[in-house]
């Protein structure tokens, strides 16, 4: 098996498993996300679960995964080299915050959550592809 086979076949079990966990933590569910996100009305704390677990497993893990000499399936890792904070990262954020915030939805979850088959997730992920499309041409512009 070639070494872009053995990724490829990796990057599918790492999003079923990642899928996998949307689904059971309920993160694909707008509702969930946007009680958790209303801490001055009926706040679901539930939430805090999944983050504290999400962390409890990738602070150990990356840590002990960045002291390998590469990847498992190729040559070098690719980690961020840039630490500073810049306009365009803050107002990305800012964004993703706010969509995230009024639609219940982010990308991994809206992605997931397509296999529903339910209108609003294929007009959240519609609008969500249309936002990627003008920011790239608008960045394309800008350089």
């Amino acid at each position: 098996m070639s070494a872009s086979s053995k990724q490829l076949l990796a990057a599918l079990a790492a999003g079923i498993v990642f899928g996998l966990g949307l689904v059971v933590s309920q993160m694909v569910n707008p509702a969930k996300i946007v009680g958790f996100l209303d801490v001055a009305g009926k706040w679901d704390p539930t939430l805090l679960f999944v983050m504290g677990g999400a962390l409890a497993v990738t602070i150990p893990g990356f840590r002990l995964v960045l002291k390998r000499p590469h990847p498992l399936f190729a040559g070098g890792f690719s980690v961020p080299t840039k630490g500073d904070l810049d306009r365009r990262l803050i107002a990305g954020a800012a964004f993703f915050g706010v969509g995230w915030g009024l639609a219940g939805f982010c990308p991994g979850p809206a992605i997931t959550a397509l296999v529903t088959l339910a209108l609003p997730v294929f007009v959240f992920f519609t609008a969500m592809l249309a936002g990627e499309v003008a920011c790239d041409r608008w960045a394309g512009r800008k350089s």
